[in-house]
Formats: C-alpha cells, sequence, structure tokens
C-alpha cells in the first residue's frame, strides 16, 4: 500500500503567484497527514502574498488552506470527514469546532470566503460544494478555474493523482 493511499490522500497541490504569474508546485502526500505538517509545507513555497494549498482526501473531501505570513484561513468540504480522517480531524480541532458524529449531516466548515478575492465568492463556493454530483477533485478543478489558474492545477494534478 502507497504513502498515499495509508493516509488517503489523492492529491496536495500549493497554489501561488510569483511575479504575477499563478505556480502550481505538486506536495508528497505525507504533507497532509495533519494539518501542522501542511501548513509548514505551504509556507517553504516562494509566494509574492500567500499560497493556497488544495488538498483531495479519498474521494470523499477536500480541504483548502490559504497561508499568508502568520494568518492560516481553512475550509473543510465536509465536517463529517472529521469522524474518519486525520487531516480533517486537526481542520476541526484548529477552527474549534466539535468533532461530529456520524450522524451528523454533511456540511462544510471553516470559511467559505476563502477564495472570493480570486472570483469565487462565498455563494458560490457553498453551492459548488453542495453540488452531490462532484468530486472534491472536480470541486478543486472549478475552484482553480475560477481563480484564474485551472490549466496549470490540471497539468500538476494530471501528474500527481493515484
Amino acid at each position: 500500500m502507497s504513502e498515499a493511499s495509508e493516509i488517503g490522500v489523492d492529491f496536495a497541490v500549493g497554489a501561488y503567484r510569483e511575479e504575477g504569474t499563478w505556480q502550481v508546485a505538486p506536495m508528497p502526500p505525507n504533507v497532509a497527514a495533519d494539518l501542522g505538517t501542511l501548513v509548514q509545507a505551504l509556507r517553504q513555497l516562494p509566494a509574492d502574498a500567500g499560497v493556497l494549498g488544495m488538498v483531495s482526501v479519498d474521494e470523499d473531501h477536500f480541504v483548502i488552506a490559504r497561508v499568508n505570513g502568520e494568518d492560516l484561513r481553512l475550509l473543510l468540504s465536509d465536517v463529517t470527514a472529521a469522524t474518519s480522517w486525520p487531516l480533517a480531524r486537526s481542520v476541526v480541532d484548529r477552527l474549534g469546532l466539535p468533532t461530529p458524529d456520524d450522524e451528523d449531516e454533511y456540511q462544510p466548515a471553516g470559511d467559505l470566503s476563502i477564495v472570493a478575492d480570486l472570483g469565487l465568492g462565498a455563494m458560490d463556493l457553498g453551492a459548488l460544494i453542495d453540488d452531490a454530483d462532484l468530486y472534491p477533485d472536480e470541486m478543486l478543478s472549478d475552484i482553480a478555474e475560477r481563480a484564474g489558474f485551472g490549466q496549470e492545477f490540471e497539468a500538476v494534478v494530471a501528474t500527481v493523482s493515484t
């Protein structure tokens, strides 16, 4: 069993602007083992104004972490994922939310306006997450497209998806 499948990561990427141009960097699956490791890895990327980390887990949910200096904004697509996945659990803990139980409803947790300045407002992002016909990688692809780095995102994900 691969390291990625052991922690359930489909892919992890960091997106950032360098000299005004979007860059998307693949990240090793182990950075998504927990939130602290993910944030530390994102802070290593050479961004002009912060980094957007995007992680798809087990074709089930995704995490977006936006890091700019000491500022950290988070979005978890499904709060109930915290019952089964360490990264989701660490996001819920960081947000100060109670750990959900198996009977809780599928709903996002965190900052729905995390990419509003990149062209996808909170209401549109909420509607995208609510679309039961989409997988997390498709949602992240749509977010990347609307933010202006869709082609770069697709190229990197094609090389790292398990």
